[in-house]
């Protein structure tokens, strides 16, 4: 069975190509939307041959799809400070530096929007996300071990919390929240945490 587009990882020259692609399709998402994106455009703007493109991605889905995975693949790592409340303070200004940054923050909130009506890339968007909630969710796992939380605490929810009012302060004021905003985020679900509120429940 054959790989669906834009999923399997290329070598060499290929590589640069599809380098060039993603950063092409990055930045019409971000300039322009998700009704903008357009293959024979980006083909363009990453100066690759137009049927290049088509062959490798197919659609506008699956260039998509090719994106978020390469984010999810270049994020950075957790930071680890030794205590839960430091760990996640550093996960909640990660996520606030991305979507502060012009083009980062731009690309999630198109992204976001074409995911609430093409399915492919919900399930993308899903993927990444789950890529990094994986990433961090060793640093409750290690919080609950130390005993500053819960036996129990579910360490995904955790990190979820998070990052939660930060995309809602993004997407309901069009404003990419400050970094006190990020440590209050940050503090509160661990005040939840410590209180039990994310402990899974037989």
């Amino acid at each position: 069975m054959s790989a669906e587009p834009g999923t399997v990882r290329p070598g060499g020259r290929t590589a640069r190509v599809r380098a060039a692609v993603l950063r092409a399709a990055g930045d019409v998402l971000a300039e322009q939307g998700f009704a903008h994106l357009d293959l024979a455009d980006v083909a363009r703007r990453a100066e690759v041959g137009k049927t290049t493109v088509y062959r490798r991605w197919g659609s506008v889905t699956g260039l998509v799809a090719d994106l978020l995975a390469e984010m999810a693949e270049e994020s950075l790592p957790r930071t680890e400070t030794g205590g839960v409340l430091g760990d996640l303070r550093a996960n909640a200004r990660l996520v606030r530096g991305t979507l502060a940054d012009p083009r980062q923050g731009a690309l999630f909130r198109a992204v976001i929007a074409a995911a609430t009506g093409d399915g492919r890339t919900a399930e993308a968007l899903r993927r990444f996300y789950e890529v990094r909630v994986a990433e961090w969710a060793p640093c409750v796992e290690q919080g609950v071990a130390r005993g500053e939380l819960p036996v129990g605490t579910d360490a995904s929810e955790v990190v979820r919390a998070v990052s939660a009012p930060l995309y809602y302060t993004l997407l309901t004021t069009g404003v990419a929240p400050g970094v006190a905003a990020a440590d209050r985020a940050a503090e509160a679900a661990v005040a939840a945490a410590r209180a039990g509120v994310f402990v899974v429940r037989a």
